[in-house]
């Protein structure tokens, strides 16, 4: 990139300055010891992903009661026991000179736990879920403010609260999962309330400075589904909360089996526009866009074009954690692009597995491997 490019500028979030315009977006990779706790194994990761030279790091989803569990390796903030382990991941990111997020979360009808709370019974498999009470949403609206307070605690630059994916968050704005009469559904003004009151209480524990991001759902991906008409009130209810930022995504896990995502998924920068609705309704946040924005030249197009603020590497990071160093031009070597028609990575977390990748080198996904113990180190 030439010495003009927007992508390598200073771009502030709240008291914080950005060294450049790219950050690393929440992605579980199963790297998380099966108790809850932070492994070396992540703690390799993140100083990786951080020496990259992106500006921030949003570690992946930490979920803020055991009843929002997405799997066994899923980080966990509901005890102050973990806090120790996560402020050595904080610190293993901040000492590659990256400002550290961590990002906030309850799956609901997507845990892995029998006991699964949802706004309105909805089946899973052959069961049906339960119906959370008004203690019941009382109770995770204090976890997730207790969750935030962990976070600063463990000396987090930023806390992220997941409102993405089609998790507990999602499943309160969307008609489709959320049928209730009562205060929390009917209405979208209705549906907007939980996740507002998750931010109200997340703000008001963290103190007025420390900034709140917000990963936010534009779209779910089925026709019945949320669209920016539905999700657009959100943005603005979140800007008047002075919310740190927006990471934009679109299409919830409902719609990841659809022969329409798939082929929308690999095209280059597939979420981008729906960042740019987003931005045009909230106009004075930051907007992050994320999904696969595999070049230098399509990340500074989406900057130029107003589409968003900052660009949000994941997979391309994991695929080349020399992307950023490459696009500077600090290392000539050509960037290595996650493969579109590939799945690997998706293919082991979901049998259980730590996530390896296609792209990298024989020798790196053997030592990742020799961690786990699935590979024998050869004498």
């Amino acid at each position: 990139m030439t010495a003009e490019s927007m992508l390598f500028t200073p771009f502030k979030i709240k008291g914080l300055t950005l060294k450049n315009r790219v950050t690393m977006p929440p992605v579980y990779l199963g790297y998380g010891a099966p108790d809850g706790t932070v492994s070396p194994l992540m703690i390799d990761h993140y100083r990786e992903m951080a020496a990259s030279g992106a500006g921030l790091i949003v570690v992946e989803n930490c979920v803020v009661e055991p009843a929002g569990l997405g799997s066994p390796w899923t980080l966990r903030i509901d005890h102050d026991g973990f806090i120790s382990g996560l402020a050595g991941l904080a610190r293993a990111i901040k000492d590659e000179g990256a400002y550290a997020f961590l990002q906030l979360n309850h799956t609901g009808r997507y845990a892995f736990m029998p006991d699964k709370m949802t706004p309105s019974p909805i089946k899973v498999g052959e069961t049906l879920t339960r119906e959370m009470t008004v203690e019941d949403i009382d109770r995770v609206v204090e976890a997730f403010a207790a969750g935030a307070g962990r976070v600063r605690e463990a000396g987090f630059d930023g806390v992220e609260i997941h409102g993405g994916t089609g998790y507990l968050l999602v499943q309160f704005l969307s008609h489709r999962t959320n049928s209730r009469t009562d205060a929390y559904g009917g209405s979208l003004e209705n549906r907007m309330r939980f996740p507002l009151r998750v931010v109200d209480a997340v703000k008001a524990r963290t103190g007025g400075e420390f900034p709140v991001g917000y990963r936010f759902l534009a779209d779910e991906g089925v026709p019945d589904g949320l669209h920016p008409d539905d999700t657009s009130p959100l943005a603005v209810e979140l800007e008047k909360r002075n919310i740190a930022y927006l990471s934009v995504q679109a299409e919830s896990y409902d719609a990841f089996a659809r022969p329409e995502f798939m082929a929308r998924a690999r095209q280059e920068a597939y979420m981008a526009d729906f960042a740019g609705i987003i931005k045009k309704v909230a106009v004075r946040t930051p907007v992050i866009a994320a999904g696969r924005i595999k070049t230098p030249e399509i990340a500074e197009r989406l900057l130029r074009e107003n589409t968003a603020d900052l660009v949000g590497l994941g997979r391309v990071l994991f695929a080349d954690p020399l992307w950023v160093k490459k696009a500077a031009g600090e290392i000539k070597e050509p960037i290595i692009h996650c493969e579109p028609t590939c799945s690997l990575c998706m293919q082991r977390i979901m049998t259980g597995k730590p996530a390896i990748c296609s792209q990298w080198s024989r020798e790196k996904r053997d030592a990742l491997l020799e961690k786990t113990g699935e590979k024998k180190k050869e004498n």
